[in-house]
């Protein structure tokens, strides 16, 4: 298969997903719209999309999201199958008619999600545990667009949803991230304002003995997906812990 990985910033890349892609055997293709204004081609059979420093209603500095925007839309109406995380989610609920907005609070550092009834049956999550720590660097939230299934939340806001009757999920936690790129964000964390508050010393060592379990998450979530795109569905069956 084809795979398109659209990714916003150089330090937010596909990471645990591309070696994934890459394991499986398929061609991965990266497209970043801020330095590349020509979309990519039409012809993929999955796109996945990545986070980024910038926001989702930050058109008037980066003019290009319009145009990715615009790109998602046309893909989930094609019913390309589509992941989005983070920004990418909050990208793709907006392009099929949703909302994002502020969160009630920033999500940075390790934070639990909690799966929705719904979930059982989803198959992207269902093999996830009912409860998981997950890596969070967000402030704002994505508001699914109706019909939408929302499969997961946090105390904060919904964490994962699926498009309704189509292979088009956002997550927003950061399950692609690696060792590397989470100590690069953190050693960076002046970068954002909302990470003022957090210890980044704790933060460090808390990924540094969490990472390894949280990349087979992210490394099993990738397997779902792609297999979704190869019309080969898995079925599994979810943990009760986590």
């Amino acid at each position: 298969m084809r795979v398109l990985a659209i990714v916003h910033q150089r330090d937010a890349g596909p990471g645990v997903f591309a070696r994934v892609v890459a394991a499986q055997g398929h061609e991965l293709e990266e497209w970043r719209p801020s330095e590349d204004p020509q979309p990519p081609r039409s012809d993929h059979d999955a796109v996945m999309v990545f986070g980024g420093a910038m926001n989702a209603g930050d058109q008037d500095r980066h003019p290009w999201l319009t145009r990715e925007k615009a790109l998602l839309g046309e893909l989930a109406a094609g019913a390309v199958p589509l992941l989005g995380v983070c920004l990418g989610a909050q990208l793709l609920a907006e392009a099929a008619g949703g909302q994002v907005r502020r969160a009630a609070e920033p999500e940075i550092g390790w934070r639990e999600v909690t799966l929705e009834p719904a979930a059982s049956s989803d198959p992207l999550l269902s093999a996830l545990p009912n409860r998981l720590e997950t890596f969070q660097w967000h402030s704002y939230e994505a508001v699914p667009p109706p019909g939408a299934t929302v499969l997961a939340r946090s105390a904060v806001c919904p964490q994962a949803f699926r498009l309704q009757d189509r292979p088009a999920w956002g997550v927003q936690f950061h399950a692609e991230v690696t060792l590397e790129g989470a100590e690069a964000w953190i050693e960076g964390y002046r970068s954002d304002p909302d990470a003022a508050g957090i210890d980044p010393v704790a933060f460090a060592e808390e990924t540094r003995e969490a990472i390894a379990e949280w990349n087979e998450v992210g490394h099993a979530l990738c397997v779902r997906f792609l297999e979704v795109a190869a019309g080969r569905p898995a079925v599994v069956e979810r943990s009760a812990s986590g």
